[in-house]
């Protein structure tokens, strides 16, 4: 597990969780920054004076130079020479403007699979708005991979003119990385191909050098933890006059008119790059990427792999007196091809299931950090628990509003999951912690 390298690391520069006794297991759901990242980044903004970066003036021309600085380390850290790096104030911002500026009309089609984070499922509502059809490509129930066959039928879809594909390098529930192969597959069908990389890239490298896609959306806290509130969308400099703008903003135009309704747009990142960027904090980006370069993505990838085999097969050998196994994990049963995360469902020794509700409720009082719901991943929730499109239209369609809970009773079918994911900073103590919490469960029937 390279413990010794990480024991020190996590002393240095994440010393907080012990002195707290946290146990922090949510690492998809935002990464946890490191002391040194901090200290880095105030010392910048206490040494020296930041303006606006659309002027000349000397403050204007330093917050121009570090926000530079950062956009050619990310475009480094990615091998993202042939892409345009646009910053966002999110991962949902960069897959926003995919659904605002992809050219959707009666003539387009937008597949996505069933596992995608609601950022990615939202634009189908850009599409559908624009007259144009979209489709899931499902999940084998079994291990939550990719349906092949399914797919590769999807993708020979015919007489359609954009056409764009859409899935996650790494589903952020499952933990699932899917074949990063179906990119160039794609394409030579006639995609645009959109990957989320919002969940892969805390842990895996990504080179754009060896893969293509057309658009590439990035979450940076959900890498190395801070800041939060800034993402990225790469767009591959050969695809860039695909999407079409719809409007424009400060920032966004070389020349604009009033008295006449003309302008033209920049015709590169700043095109997309709405009124003023969060100066203050990009330079923060660059901090953080020098210091994953300072661990590196193969040790970390190897110390989170080590981690999550050796939870799953904890989590496997657990069971209940009368033989009930506490957990059922949901994705490939041995983990094939799998990041830090993993998405599991208490029972009750009877068999029943326990509500994730609860399951977070309980953890808690153990100052224990996971998560649980859906994780704005409803194709795959729906996937696990077995619920039909018949089934969820019927819901919809009748009523105007509704909750997971009304959802639960309506359908008599359970929603949601817990999950867990690993960072840099867990240890052993972390997952043993954990498992001491599933085992005090033992022989329990717990409502909720």
């Amino acid at each position: 597990m390279h413990d010794e390298f990480f024991n020190a690391l996590r002393e240095k520069e994440y010393s907080r969780l012990d002195k707290e006794a946290h146990v922090y297991l949510d690492y998809t759901g935002g990464n946890l920054y490191a002391d040194s990242q901090l200290i880095k980044h105030f010392d910048v903004l206490k040494k020296h004076t930041f303006g606006n970066p659309h002027s000349t003036n000397p403050t204007s021309q330093l917050s121009t130079h570090l926000v530079e600085q950062a956009r050619n380390k990310v475009i480094d850290f990615f091998n993202a020479e042939d892409y345009f790096c646009v910053f966002t104030p999110n991962a949902s911002g960069a897959l926003k403007i995919i659904g605002e500026c992809y050219p959707f009309d009666k003539d387009a089609h937008f597949l996505l699979l069933a596992d995608n984070h609601n950022s990615v499922n939202g634009i189908r509502e850009y599409c559908k708005s624009s007259g144009g059809s979209f489709q899931y490509s499902p999940m084998r129930v079994e291990d939550l991979n990719i349906a092949i066959d399914t797919l590769e039928s999807n993708l020979n879809i015919e007489g359609k003119k954009n056409k764009l594909f859409a899935y996650p390098a790494q589903s952020n529930v499952s933990g699932i990385k899917h074949d990063l192969g179906w990119i160039e597959k794609a394409q030579n069908l006639g995609w645009d191909v959109l990957l989320d990389a919002a969940a892969y890239v805390p842990t895996s490298t990504l080179d754009l050098k060896e893969i293509s896609p057309d658009f590439v959306s990035i979450s940076f806290y959900k890498i190395f933890g801070y800041p939060t509130g800034l993402g990225c969308l790469l767009i591959r400099k050969s695809s860039f006059n695909k999407l079409n703008k719809k409007w424009f903003a400060g920032g966004t135009v070389k020349l604009a008119a009033v008295s006449a309704p003309f302008h033209f747009l920049i015709e590169n990142h700043e095109r997309f790059e709405n009124g003023t960027i969060n100066y203050l904090d990009i330079p923060a980006i660059k901090i953080g990427l020098d210091y994953i370069d300072s661990i590196g993505m193969d040790r970390i990838n190897q110390r989170l792999g080590s981690i999550m085999t050796y939870l799953h097969s904890e989590l496997k050998s657990l069971q209940h007196s009368n033989g009930q196994n506490q957990v059922d994990i949901f994705g490939h049963p041995q983990r094939e091809n799998m990041g830090g995360t993993l998405i599991l469902c208490l029972k009750n020794p009877d068999g029943s299931k326990i509500g994730f509700e609860k399951v977070e409720e309980l953890a808690n009082q153990q100052n224990i950090s996971l998560r649980s719901g859906c994780f704005c991943n409803p194709g795959l929730d729906e996937t696990n628990n077995c619920l039909t499109t018949e089934e969820l239209t019927k819901y919809f369609e009748s009523r105007a509003t509704g909750t997971y809970d009304d959802m639960i009773k309506s359908l008599n079918k359970m929603r949601g999951a817990t999950r867990i994911s690993v960072g840099i900073a867990t240890n052993k103590n972390d997952i043993d912690r954990f498992l001491g919490f599933v085992r005090g469960l033992k022989d329990e029937y717990v409502n909720g």
